[in-house]
Formats: structure tokens, sequence, C-alpha cells
């Protein structure tokens, strides 16, 4: 079954989320900003936030880039096991990011890590990097996550010993005052404890995909430590450094307690569509 899922219906629906994630920020993230803006203290901090959501609706109102680093696109994508797509799923989403590129426009991010030749396309060997993962019914799923370098950058992956979990929050909390402006705070922190090696980072970045407010008493405590920091908005000083902690988790070797730690600034930009079902 593949109902009216098509390669060129991939192609221009993939093609309206890269353009949407880049453009249009999630209205759970721009509540979040308001409400920052609201409760800061530091009229230097509120500037900053009041600056940040001007540049959101200048964006959204003239379609253009929310940032000058379009970032690298991660998608994750879900099929349904009743569908049986006898296209080039991978190719229409390449298609899409190579017209993406072009048209919305994005800034070409994508190079080899050793000759640093430049695709100009931001596609290339692993890029965009694409996970797949099969889910009941008969839909497709694919969402998007431009990631920029200036957070990328400043996460971090520690293999802990089992008896150190008592350590983690601290780890958490060191590698955002580590990171202090850089990232262009208010940050998102995306945590993934458990797995393996490459797990625990999925389960970091995935995480930000959540919804902002969406967060456990654990996860809120570790929010007002960070916050509590006070590098605040750009770095320049406040009461808000993070606007959410965001914790995935997954069983682990009995020797082993992989912690990896996402930094996502405050453009926490991604966007999904469906395509099948009753559509």
């Amino acid at each position: 079954m593949t109902g009216n899922i098509t390669y060129d219906a991939v192609v221009e629906a993939t093609f309206n989320i890269i353009k949407e994630a880049e453009t249009i920020l999630p209205e759970d993230v721009v509540k979040a900003l308001e409400t920052a803006k609201e409760n800061e203290s530091s009229d230097v901090a509120r500037s900053q936030i009041e600056a940040i959501l001007k540049n959101i609706e200048i964006a959204g109102n003239n379609s253009i880039p929310l940032c000058q680093d379009t970032g690298i696109l991660i998608f994750y994508v879900e099929i349904g096991k009743e569908l049986n797509l006898d296209f080039d799923l991978k190719g229409a989403i390449l298609e899409a990011t190579r017209t993406a590129t072009q048209q919305v426009p994005l800034r070409p991010n994508a190079v080899d890590p050793i000759t640093r030749s430049n695709s100009s396309d931001n596609t290339g060997e692993g890029l965009p990097d694409i996970k797949y993962d099969f889910v009941e019914g008969n839909q497709l799923k694919i969402t998007v996550a431009p990631k920029g370098a200036g957070s990328e950058n400043m996460s971090t992956l520690k293999m802990m010993n089992p008896t150190e979990l008592g350590s983690i929050e601290d780890l958490i909390v060191e590698t955002v005052l580590n990171a202090g402006g850089r990232p262009c705070p208010p940050v998102i922190v995306g945590v993934g404890i458990g797995g393996s090696f490459d797990k625990a980072a999925r389960l970091a970045k995935s995480s930000l995909l959540r919804d902002v407010d969406d967060m456990d008493d654990d996860e809120r405590n570790v929010l007002a430590r960070i916050n509590s920091l006070g590098i605040g908005p750009m770095g320049l000083g406040g009461d808000t450094t993070a606007l959410a902690v965001h914790v995935g988790r997954s069983y682990c070797h009995t020797a082993s307690l992989p912690v990896a730690i996402n930094i996502q600034c405050w453009a926490n930009r991604h966007s999904s569509v469906t395509l099948g079902g009753d559509e």
C-alpha cells in the first residue's frame, strides 16, 4: 500500500517542512520566550529576548531564515508497516534538501570533514542525517530539525562509571556553565542517559523535539540550577539561561553509564508532515 505517497509528493512535502522549520519557530518555543521576557528581572536580559522575538517576527513575516546558520538537516522518518513504498525515499529527501538550499535559501554548510570542500547543496556523505523507524499503520511521517554549529559545538558525551550516577546533574550544569554565551542562550538542553555511546547521543538530540514545557520534576530541578548560573540571554546575564531540560533514557550495559548532552540554541527549529493514511 502506498496511497497517495509518491516520490514527487515526498519531495514537495519535505521541501515545505524544511522551509517552515527554517523560517517559523514552533509556537511552544515562542511562548516560552515570551514568558521568559515577562519574568526577567534584568533590563538587559529582557531587551535581548525582545530582540529575539522581533527576529522571529521578521523571519516569519518575510519567509526568511530565523538565523544565518541554517544548520545541517536532521531527519526523523517514521514508516508505517502497512506501506510498500516503491520509490527512492532517501533520494526524495535529498532532492528536497538540494531544492531548499537554492530556494529558501539555505547557507551551504555541508563540507568534507578533512578537505573542508563544500558540496554547495547541503548534501554529502552521511548528510543530511536521516533516521528511520518502522511504526504501526499506513502513514509516512517526516520530521526535519535543522541544527546549527554554535550550539552543537558546545555539546558533550561522557562514558561515566555506574558509580557516578549521582554526578549526572552536575555534568549537565557544568556543560552549560562552560558553554557560557557561545551557544546563543537561552538554550534547550537535550540529555541522553544510557544505551551505548551512539545511542546516548541520539537520545539527547531527539529529546530536543519535545514541547518546551514537557518536563518532569527532575528536569525542572536541573533547569532551576542552570538558570541560577546567571549566564542569561546571549550570555549578558539574567534569569533565563535555559528554557528547558529534556532527558531521554535507555537501558544500558551493566558496566556502562553513557551520558550525552546536546545543547540547542533558542532557535529550536523543527517541523513535521504526515502523508498517507486517510488523506
